[in-house]
């Protein structure tokens, strides 16, 4: 039988194809193979300059998933680790943290990509407009790394993009084809934003694109995090709905897959901790050990997370953080409970415990206190010494705890106190407790009874060393720089943010009032909004005090807020007055 016209052009095409020559460095020795059928392999933040091998060693992650390759510039064709020219597709760049890592046991998947490729136009497909080129670049990883997977992580503008998409399957297709022709075992996973019932109609275009171009997708990774709905989410539930609504919308795209293919299709990347959204998305370590569960009752392909640096409990009671997870929490915990997943990882520590606080929730009045118990309980091997602490510490509020220590499946009696001067409002004290082989911590609710007074603003100079009450997704209390005190806040603009923080005042109806607030950088917006709307901003190098006049309406009630400009560096704010 003659081959077709068609087939001769493709094959003359899939043989010229150019590929990218592995330079000189540390060779990358090891024969490809493919990943396993589960496997874990967090994110690792190829920007930091750390060694992923030595961060893979430390934590047990056998395989990790490189973030992330883009091009330079808008228009190239030229894949770059984090754009960086510096940081070429070459063996001398992480060629040998890769073959330390398979030395371990593991691998590597790059990933195509990102949040900021993704709104900058620098994503592969995104700048390259030749189909071929895009092609040539992710053989030249493949072969340069000797690696069996690549992740494509699309969202943002790159969602929106349908030329660009068009572009990337096709481009699939032609490495698919061409690794096929050559013996190579290679897949595709497309890393994309979800909401809680499945992907949105943007993600699943791309899939449906996929199928249009008969290109394979051999993993959906749902990114289980940053919904931006407004709501308080359980993340392991969530994730849960998140992978069904995509199983669902599977059987409509690849409609021959059974139900238990469909699953094995499935990858799921957590936020760990708090994700950039804020407290009412926040992934615990509890949610980790349901999805670990989960995840393997039901078969699914990759378990993943943002990101290896941040699986440390460094800055507890913080924002979404590079390096930290925001909660309490031990160095590498998550990634011990996620570890054994792909097989070889190490186990969940033999010795290990649960913390509750009953009641979890309490009122007292101003000049009254409250108490609740602290109580552990054995989860697994033998008892050890749970050292206990409690925190952080509120304005007008004190938390102290029975015992500093206690032996696992002992309590202690938590006392929170409130003097006469102490704000009414919500407030919440975490209890923290920590053994050698792990972490654990549990909330108490506190609400100080009565009303706010008149003109005040809650934690409006940010000494309590947390956010509450300020509702400010993305946002953090820092140290310094601090106009006075010891904290203040960090406003952090995003491409397609403000990074806004703000809480609700009540005030006297039909009253004129002054909102007082220092700031400092550029572009510093202060005001009131809702019940009456006013506001001031300037750029300064250093601490300015901006006054905004407004005049309350029948309600009373504004909301006091503080932001930053898309796209600018972080702002800073500090005590906050109405008088």
């Amino acid at each position: 039988m003659r081959p077709s016209r068609a087939l001769v052009l493709l094959v003359a095409l899939l043989t010229s194809l150019p590929l990218i020559p592995t330079t000189a460095g540390a060779a990358v020795t090891t024969a490809a193979k493919p990943l396993p059928d589960r496997v874990f392999a967090p994110y690792f933040e190829a920007w930091t300059g750390e060694n992923p091998a030595t961060l893979a060693q430390q934590s047990g992650a056998k395989y990790l998933t490189f973030a992330f390759l883009q091009t330079a510039t808008k228009g190239s064709c030229t894949p770059l680790w984090n754009g960086d020219t510096g940081m070429p597709i070459s063996s001398s760049v992480f060629g040998s943290e890769i073959n330390a890592l398979r030395a371990n046991g593991g691998d590597a998947i790059p990933s195509f990509g990102g949040y900021t490729a993704d709104h900058t136009g620098t994503e592969i497909a995104d700048s390259c407009t030749d189909v071929a080129k895009i092609a040539a670049a992710f053989q030249s990883v493949i072969t340069t790394y000797d690696v069996s997977r690549l992740d494509l992580d699309i969202e943002v503008e790159s969602l929106d993009n349908a030329a660009g998409i068009d572009r990337r399957n096709k481009a699939i297709k032609l490495t698919q084809d061409w690794a096929a022709a050559n013996g190579r075992s290679v897949q595709f996973s497309y890393t994309l934003p979800t909401t809680p019932t499945g992907l949105a109609p943007s993600g699943l275009a791309v899939l449906r694109n996929a199928v249009t171009n008969n290109a394979r997708v051999d993993v959906v990774n749902l990114m289980t995090f940053d919904y931006y709905d407004g709501r308080q989410h359980q993340m392991a539930n969530d994730t849960k709905t998140a992978a069904q609504g995509l199983v669902n919308q599977l059987a409509t795209l690849w409609p021959g897959k059974t139900e238990a293919q469909r699953w094995a299709m499935v990858g799921v990347t957590e936020m760990i901790g708090v994700d950039d959204y804020g407290p009412a998305e926040t992934f615990q370590l509890a949610d980790a050990r349901t999805v670990y569960d989960w995840a393997v009752a039901k078969g699914i392909n990759t378990l993943s997370f943002w990101a290896l640096q941040r699986d440390n409990g460094g800055c507890p009671g913080g924002a979404a953080a590079d390096n930290c997870s925001g909660i309490a929490q031990g160095t590498w915990e998550f990634t011990r409970i996620f570890a054994p997943f792909s097989g070889g990882g190490p186990p969940n520590p033999v010795n290990d415990f649960a913390l509750g606080v009953t009641p979890a929730v309490a009122a007292i009045d101003p000049g009254g206190s409250t108490t609740a118990t602290a109580g552990t309980t054995v989860v697994s091997g033998t008892a050890e010494t749970v050292s206990l602490t409690a925190g952080p510490a509120h304005t007008g509020l004190t938390a102290t705890l029975s015992a500093s220590s206690v032996t696992a499946g002992g309590s202690a009696t938590l006392t929170v106190a409130a003097a006469t001067t102490a704000v009414p409002g919500d407030y919440t004290v975490t209890v923290t407790g920590t053994t050698p082989s792990a972490t654990h911590s549990a909330s108490f609710s506190v609400k100080v009874k009565g009303t706010v007074p008149d003109g005040a603003v809650v934690n409006g100079g940010f000494e309590d060393g947390t956010l509450t009450p300020w509702t400010a997704p993305g946002d953090a209390i820092v140290g310094t720089p601090a106009h006075s005190g010891t904290h203040a806040l960090q406003v952090t603009p995003t491409g397609s943010g403000n990074g806004q923080a703000s809480q609700t005042v009540t005030l006297t109806p039909n009253k004129a009032y002054t909102l007082k607030g220092w700031v400092r950088g550029n572009y510093a917006f202060i005001g009131v909004s809702g019940g009456a709307t006013a506001g001031a901003w300037t750029s300064a190098s250093d601490w300015t005090q901006l006054s905004v006049p407004f005049t309350t309406g029948t309600s009373g009630t504004v909301t006091v807020y503080v932001h930053g400009w898309y796209g600018q560096p972080a702002v800073y704010a500090d005590d906050f007055t109405i008088s």
